[in-house]
Parts: structure tokens; sequence; C-alpha cells
């Protein structure tokens, strides 16, 4: 008779519990419960804006759910990394931004967040490096020719780059160093007014990334003279890797990412990452990220992709540590 009473006893118990999970599951409205939004660390039209608008769109389609890309310029992307903490625990907010982030700009800038801490990223969204154009009237059709031409300035050559700093900074900065020219840096907020200036004269050399610089290459405006990157760029065949002319240390690819606060619910990460990879390996919009002269992605994990960043980090920062560079 007890052992009646108490199997009846645990079935009811059962029983409340599985009534009280079912109006738990009930009450969590299923995900995503509101639009997802995409912060881009970078002004409207940017390669990283671009990378976002692709993205939102696989999102889009497969969820079925609005995917809203909000642009956050300023502070070098600081900006979009605060607006992702403060609004990205709940699994609605993540941010389109290269991988400098955690690598460079904590390096570069006083910042109010913790680069290896709170930051996450869930899945590559391309890869690309940075090229190193010319204004036209440089009397240089390639690299030797361009550092011979540097020797004999007597006040060495000025290089300009789109963020002081940066990565586009240091490879001036380490090539100097390499092939033992003065480089001296003029750093530019953003690509476009340094873009404008190399056009017009007023510096003979910029270090800059491909989906800007393109354009302006293809259009015969500005000559590209290397890539720092591993491999010869699909856009720009015909354009040596600084890895060809004996300069490996300047062959370290860049990328960009979606990016999540680490604490948000870990089905959703792996959600966003399932769906990014899913879109990014169709051959259409492969296509579209060569376009940019960027690299289609690569699979690799959150954790490997942060051993990487950790490796470009020390890099960086022992670089900048050799020009006396001190955080802005």
């Amino acid at each position: 008779m007890k052992q009646q009473r108490s199997a009846g006893w645990w079935g009811g118990m059962l029983a409340v519990g599985l009534f009280g999970a079912a109006l738990t599951a009930q009450a969590q409205p299923a995900w995503p419960a509101k639009p997802i939004r995409l912060l881009v660390g970078a002004p409207p039209g940017g390669s990283a804006d671009s990378l976002a608008r692709l993205l939102a769109e696989g999102l889009q389609h497969e969820l079925g759910k609005p995917v809203i890309v909000e642009s956050k310029p300023g502070a070098a992307g600081v900006l979009a990394v605060n607006d992702l903490l403060a609004n990205g625990k709940d699994g609605h907010t993540f941010l389109v931004i290269q991988g400098g982030i955690v690598s460079e700009t904590p390096l570069a800038y006083k910042v109010n967040y913790q680069p290896f801490k709170d930051l996450k990223p869930l899945a590559q969204i391309s890869r690309t490096g940075l090229v190193l154009v010319a204004n036209k009237e440089v009397p240089a059709a390639n690299l030797q020719e361009l550092l011979a031409y540097a020797k004999a300035q007597k006040e060495g050559l000025n290089f300009a780059s789109y963020a002081t700093g940066m990565k586009g900074h240091t490879s001036g900065m380490l090539l100097g160093q390499l092939a033992q020219v003065e480089m001296k840096h003029v750093g530019y907020k953003g690509s476009p007014p340094g873009l404008t200036d190399l056009m017009g004269g007023h510096v003979p050399l910029m270090f800059d990334g491909l989906p800007s610089s393109l354009p302006l290459i293809k259009a015969g405006k500005i000559k590209a003279i290397a890539v720092n990157y591993p491999t010869r760029i699909a856009e720009l065949p015909q354009v040596p890797t600084f890895k060809e002319l004996g300069y490996p240390q300047l062959a370290q690819a860049g990328w960009f990412a979606v990016w999540s606060r680490p604490d948000a619910p870990p089905e959703v990460q792996q959600k966003i990452r399932e769906l990014t990879l899913k879109h990014f390996q169709q051959a259409a919009v492969q296509a579209r990220v060569r376009e940019m002269g960027m690299d289609a992605p690569g699979s690799a994990t959150s954790d490997e992709l942060m051993a990487d960043l950790k490796q470009a980090h020390q890099q960086q920062a022992a670089l900048l540590k050799s020009i006396n560079y001190q955080p802005q």
C-alpha cells in the first residue's frame, strides 16, 4: 500500500514538473523575438557595411525576420563595440567588424573594453589584406624601383594610412625597417581622405585596405605596388605579394567576422554561426566578396579565430613598441 501511494506521489510530482516546464517554455518567446541588429563599426558604403548587408540578406532569408544593419562609425569601431556590449546579451544584437578590433585597436587607442574577454568572433565572413598603392606620378613601377627611389630621398618618403597605430601604419614602418629606408607616416581618419590626398599628389604612398583601393586601381587613378597578404589577390593577379618580393613578414591575412557578446545565449550564437557559414559558402555570395577584393571566409572556430588574434596582437604590440608608439 505504501509503495502504491509512493508511486502515485512521484507520478503526480512528475506531472507537475512537466506542466511547469511546459509553462516555462511557453513563457519564453521563440528566437528571434524581435528584429536582429547588425552593428557596423564604420561609415555606410564601406567594406564592413557591404559585408553586413550581405550577411543580413542571408539571415533574413533563413529566419524570416527583419535584420537591420546599423552603422556606428567613430572611435575606430569602439562606439559599435559599446553598443554591442550594452545590448547584445539577449542574442538580438551582433557586430560586423575586422579582427583588428581585438588585435590592433586596443593597442592604438585607449578603450573601455577587454578585447579577449568582452568580444567573441562567431564566424568569419571574409579574408583580406592591405595593398601598397602609389600616386601615378611616382617614378616606380615595382617595389624594387620604389625602394631605390625612397633611398634617394634625403628626408625619406611619406606614406599614408587610414588610422594611426593600426596595421596600415605599422606595415609601412615595418617595410622601412626591413628595407632600411626612411618611411614617414601620415595618419588619416579613414581611407577616403587618404586616398584623395594620394591621388592629388599630397602624399606619394599609402597602405590601404583592398576594398577601398581596388576600384581606383582598376580605374587607373592609382597604381598598386604589392599586397600584404599570403597569396596574390584574385582581382589583382598581376600584383605580387611582399612575400614573393622577399618580405615574408608582410604576409599576414586580416579578416572580417560577425561578433557576439560571449554571454549571449549559446544556442543563438551557434545558430548565427551556422547560418553565416551556410550563406557565405554559396558561390554567388563568394563571387560578390571577391569583387570587393577579398577572399571567401574559412570555417575556423571561435577558439581558432581567437588564437589567430592573439598572435596578431603580439606582433602588432612588438611593432608599436619598436617605434615607441603610445596609445591615443
